[in-house]
């Protein structure tokens, strides 16, 4: 079979399982058309086609010894655990409230005013022979005059406000030999076809971690934040590729 004519083969199957998925779901819409959207069964997500379980960096083991006839564990600090993050694979409550303004205005002006003259009184005997060898007759007291005149004037102004306020909870990926844990999570969530994402990498004290095991975002050393999304919505406010290489390599 000519390769062209696979191509084509090719083509017409993708086309057609498309018309057949477009067809079944007009059909679904249509035949819940003045009904109530429904719920999706309760059943066990593992049994799921699209499962795929969860592997997350764990604590090694630890073997907890009690001393005879004591309530207290060996090496035990407190009588109660402390329950704040401090070992890879707990949790920890990040807030992030950022309320970032800021406002700048500059303004510069420049100006400068050269005037230069030369003159040649006296050029080897020969500055009376300067009217012999010029078109026309000069004046050796006055050869040159320069003027030159520069004025600049800038103006810039910035006015930014943000506004971030979320929570979310990160794992401890990391524990360093000063004690610091390195926190890593990211959370998603889809509404209808768009699809918002919320990252967050960094480094903290186990000591700044509060007590219902929550830390604020600006406690966070090293911090990286991003919050974006994807989805249709997302996908026509982007510039199409085109468009992006020509405004790089445009230079006009």
């Amino acid at each position: 079979m000519p390769l062209i004519d696979r191509r084509f083969l090719r083509f017409a199957i993708v086309a057609a399982a498309l018309a057949a998925l477009n067809a079944c779901s007009a059909a679904d819409r249509l035949a819940s058309i003045g009904q109530e959207p429904m719920f999706e069964p309760i059943d066990n997500p593992t049994l799921r086609p699209d499962y795929r379980p969860v592997d997350m960096p764990m604590p090694q083991a630890e073997v907890v010894t009690y001393a005879p006839n004591s309530l207290w564990r060996t090496g035990a600090q407190a009588f109660f655990k402390d329950q704040r993050a401090n070992r890879v694979g707990d949790l920890v409550t990040v807030l992030i409230d950022i309320a970032d303004e800021a406002q700048l205005d500059n303004q510069t002006t420049r100006s400068r005013d050269n005037t230069d003259s030369l003159g040649i009184g006296a050029l080897f005997g020969y500055e009376a022979a300067l009217s012999q060898i010029l078109p026309e007759a000069i004046d050796p007291e006055n050869a040159v005059n320069i003027n030159s005149a520069l004025q600049n004037t800038g103006v810039g102004s910035i006015d930014r406000e943000e506004t971030v306020k979320l929570k979310l909870a990160a794992v401890v990926t990391q524990r360093l030999p000063n004690g610091n844990v390195v926190i890593e999570g990211s959370q998603e969530m889809r509404v209808n076809y768009e699809l918002r994402a919320l990252q967050i990498r960094g480094i903290v004290r186990p000591e700044d971690i509060e007590a219902d095991n929550t830390i604020s975002y600006e406690k966070i050393a090293e911090a990286r934040i991003a919050y974006g999304g994807r989805g249709q919505l997302f996908d026509v406010q982007q510039p199409r590729y085109g468009s992006q290489v020509l405004d790089i390599i445009n230079p006009f």
